[in-house]
């Protein structure tokens, strides 16, 4: 990503949500932001150059449904370790579960895991920079990749995360809150506010998700300190509250995610196969425990071996 002290804006003019034209006062809005984060970004890891495009890589696995408070001493651990993909590669992959330690949704693991071993396998050990390289990765999705040509290479591309979606929402759009799942029109509104010079435009990306962490935020946005606060539709129209679909929560307690966690709690701190009285010892519920653990295998994360034993997958 490069620094640029350029806050050029094409100026063009359209409706919101349409195309590829910025509605507007779209552009009107690169400078401010941009001017913002230079000011107030966080010192994180990942967006030091020494972090390289690897590391860049590495959190976005990790922030996935994940603060950034968590991933943090995680995400140094892992690269002290593996510090470019084929270290990761040549570990079978259930050293990825083990070090992934309790960041949740530990399948992103395996897919870090498998995208280190087609980095080395077909790009030389070096992450690649095209967008569709990228996507043609295991396990990376089009945010992910968007967001690593972005972060890492500096390239043009929409980076559309919760955050970042929820800035647009409410400054472009006058909703508290973007849909549930990303649309087809939050990606084209994305595309139009996208400035057209690359280094611009990787500046832009970064910005719009750190205002969107740190003071339009979900449930306390800080419009005070917000640098496009005036601009804002939503502000502008009285701050309506959310009036679409409920929004889906995050329950954890008593679900078969937190079944799987124990279960792998167990697996990861073993140094020799888990037999199963064991893993039975961490939840009451028995089908409930079977389902969890049958889910665990099914998706790769948990290898049976004979004897009723298990471990963290070897290959």
């Amino acid at each position: 990503m490069t620094a640029t002290t350029e806050h050029s804006a094409t100026g063009r003019p359209g409706r919101p949500g349409t195309g590829d034209v910025p509605p507007p006062g779209g552009g009107a809005l690169h400078g401010p932001v941009i001017d913002w984060f230079d000011a107030h970004a966080r010192d994180l890891p990942w967006r030091r150059p020494e972090a390289g495009a690897w590391g860049v890589m590495v959190s976005e696995f990790m922030l996935q449904q994940t603060p950034v408070n968590r991933v943090l001493p995680v995400y140094e651990q892992w690269l002290a370790r593996w510090p470019r993909p084929a270290d990761l590669a040549a570990e079978p992959p259930g050293e990825a579960v083990r070090a992934w330690g309790r960041l949740g949704y530990p399948r992103r693991a395996l897919r870090l895991h498998g995208a280190a071993v087609a980095i080395a396998e077909r790009h030389g050990g070096d992450v690649p920079a095209e967008h569709a390289q990228l996507l043609a990765l295991p396990g990376v999705g089009e945010y992910t990749a968007a967001a690593v040509a972005s972060f890492a290479y500096g390239k043009r591309h929409a980076v559309l995360d919760t955050n970042v979606r929820r800035v647009f929402a409410r400054a472009l759009n006058g909703t508290q809150y973007p849909p549930n799942a990303t649309t087809a029109a939050e990606r084209r509104l994305a595309r139009a506010v996208l400035p057209e010079d690359e280094a611009l435009a990787a500046r832009w990306a970064a910005a719009t998700m750190e205002l969107g962490a740190l003071v339009c935020t979900a449930r306390s946005p800080q419009c005070a300190r917000c640098p496009i606060s005036a601009a804002c539709v939503w502000r502008l129209a009285g701050s309506p509250p959310h009036d679409g679909p409920p929004r889906r929560g995050q329950t954890y307690a008593g679900t078969d995610r937190q079944v799987r966690g124990k279960l792998l709690a167990v697996l990861r701190e073993a140094t020799a196969p888990v037999p199963q009285e064991a893993l039975d010892a961490v939840w009451d519920d028995a089908v409930q425990r079977a389902r969890a653990l049958d889910g665990l295998v099914a998706d790769g994360l948990v290898e049976p071996l004979s004897g009723d034993r298990y471990r963290l997958p070897h290959g």
